[in-house]
C-alpha cells in the first residue's frame, strides 16, 4: 500500500500536533505557572477540573500514546516483573511501569498534585489509581457511578449528584479556593458544543466515499478526552469539520475507490492500527465509523445547560460501557443502519472485559437482524504479544471475501 497522495492527508494532523505538544508543555511546567495538575480516568468528570484552572491529564491517553509508539511490551513487562499481572490491563500496566522511570514517548507524565477516578469505564481504574496514589503520595477522589442494566433510577440520580457535590467540595480542599459554579456552566457549555462538532465530524464519515476513516477518529479523538470545556478544543473541532466537509464537497475520499464500508466495535489496537488501515484499504474497504469514537457524543441529549451538576452525573453515568449489553446493542445497531455498513469487526480486548464482555452474542445479533458479515480480531489494545497478524490477514481476508460474496461480486 502507498502513502496517502498530498490531496488525501487530512491537513488539521498538523494543527492536532501543535495543539498536543503546547498541552503536555503546559502540563509538564504546571507548577512553575502555579497550576496544579491532576490525573483522571478518560471517562471522568473533568468539566469541574477546567472550571477550576486545574490541567488535566490522561494516563489512558498516555498509554495509547506508549502504544502508537512501539513501548507498551517494554513497559508491560517491567510492570509484570515488578509482580502486576499480565491479565491486568495493559493501559494500568504500562502507566505503572511508566511512572516508575518515567519512559514512554514523553519522557513520563507530570507529576500529579491529586487524581481522580471515576469507575464509569470499568473496576480495575480504582485499583489502578489507588496504585498511583500511594506511589506519588497525593490524594484521590473516587467518583462511582452505579451500572445502568435498564433506567437510571432517582436513587442512583440522587446518589451520583451528592458525589458531585463532594467532588466539588474536595477541588475546593486541592486548589484552596472557592469553587466557582457560574464558571462550571459556561464550561459545561462550551463541553456540550465541542461533543456537537465532535459528532458533526464523525457524521460525515455518511458520505460515499467518507472523507476520513475509524483510523483518523482514533487520532482526533485525543482533544474531545483531553480538553473538552475549551475554546480551543471547538475552534480545533470546527476548523477539522469544515475540512471534512470540504473533502466532500471535492470528492477526496480518504480511500478513493471505496467499495466497502464497515464499523469497528472497542478500542483500537494502537501498535497495528496503520497495518490494519493499509490491510483493509488494500481490499478497498474503508471502516467508517466506531463505537469508542462515538461514545463522546452519545450523551448530549441528557445534558441541561440550566441543570450543569445534574446534567454532569447522568452524563457520566451513561457512558457507553457502563450500560447494558442491550443498551449498547441499540447504538450500533442505529449506526449500522445509518452509515450503511456492510460489515462489522469487533475487537475482542483481552485488556478491556466491560468492553468484550457480550461480543459474540453482538455479532450474532448483527449477523440475524442485518445479514451482514461479523470479523472477530482477538488481540489487545497495547500489549502487541497477544496479536497474531498472520492470523489477523486471514481472517480479514476470509471476510471481505464473505462481504463480496453477500454483494454478489
Amino acid at each position: 500500500m502507498t502513502e496517502k497522495s498530498d490531496n488525501t492527508k487530512i491537513r488539521s494532523v498538523k494543527r492536532m500536533k501543535e495543539i498536543m505538544t503546547a498541552y503536555y508543555i503546559d502540563a509538564k511546567t504546571a507548577g512553575q505557572n502555579g497550576k496544579k495538575v491532576a490525573w483522571i480516568t478518560s471517562g471522568g468528570p473533568v468539566e469541574p477540573l477546567i472550571a477550576m484552572d486545574v490541567i488535566p491529564v490522561y494516563p489512558e491517553n498516555h498509554s495509547a500514546m506508549i502504544g502508537s509508539t512501539k513501548m507498551a511490551i517494554d513497559l508491560c513487562e517491567k510492570a509484570e516483573a515488578m509482580g502486576y499481572s499480565r491479565d491486568i490491563c495493559s493501559y494500568a500496566r504500562a502507566d505503572i511501569a511508566c511512572a516508575t522511570v518515567n519512559g514512554g514517548p514523553i519522557g513520563g507524565l507530570p507529576r500529579p498534585d491529586f487524581l481522580v477516578c471515576c469507575n464509569n469505564i470499568c473496576g480495575t481504574v480504582m485499583k489502578w489509581y489507588e496504585v498511583q496514589a500511594r506511589y506519588f503520595n497525593v490524594p484521590l477522589f473516587i467518583f462511582d457511578t452505579p451500572f445502568i442494566h435498564t433506567d437510571f433510577s432517582q436513587e442512583a440520580r440522587t446518589y451520583v449528584v451528592k458525589q458531585m457535590e463532594e467532588y466539588f467540595i474536595f477541588l475546593e480542599e486541592q486548589c484552596g479556593k472557592k469553587f466557582d459554579r457560574d464558571k462550571l456552566k459556561d464550561v459545561v457549555k462550551k463541553s456540550v458544543e465541542a461533543q456537537r462538532l465532535w459528532k458533526e465530524v464523525l457524521a460525515t464519515t455518511k458520505h460515499n466515499p467518507a472523507p476520513m476513516s475509524a483510523f483518523d477518529a482514533f487520532f482526533h479523538l485525543g482533544l474531545i478526552v483531553t480538553l473538552r470545556g475549551t475554546e480551543t478544543v471547538n475552534d480545533y473541532y470546527t476548523e477539522l469539520r469544515d475540512e471534512m466537509n470540504e473533502r466532500i464537497q471535492n470528492g477526496i475520499g480518504i480511500i478513493q475507490e471505496q467499495k466497502y464500508r464497515l464499523l469497528w466495535d472497542n478500542l483500537p489496537l494502537w501498535y497495528k492500527t496503520k497495518w490494519l488501515s493499509d490491510t483493509f484499504a488494500s481490499h478497498n474497504a474503508c471502516l467508517v465509523a466506531d463505537t469508542y469514537t462515538s461514545a463522546w457524543s452519545f450523551v448530549i441529549d441528557m445534558i441541561d445547560l440550566d441543570k450543569p451538576v445534574e446534567s454532569l452525573a447522568m452524563a457520566y453515568s451513561n457512558v457507553y460501557i457502563n450500560i447494558s449489553i442491550d443498551r449498547m446493542y441499540e447504538n450500533l445497531s442505529t449506526m449500522i443502519t445509518e452509515w450503511k455498513a456492510d460489515g462489522l469487526v469487533l475487537h475482542s480486548n483481552r485488556s478491556c472485559k466491560p468492553y468484550s464482555f457480550g461480543q459474540y452474542d453482538t455479532a450474532r445479533r448483527v449477523s440475524d437482524e442485518f445479514g451482514i458479515p461479523t470479523l472477530m480480531l482477538e488481540a489487545d489494545m497495547l500489549d502487541g504479544r497477544l496479536f497474531n497478524e498472520s492470523q489477523a490477514q486471514t481472517r480479514i481476508d476470509a471476510f471481505i471475501e464473505l462481504i463480496r460474496q453477500r454483494k454478489g461480486e
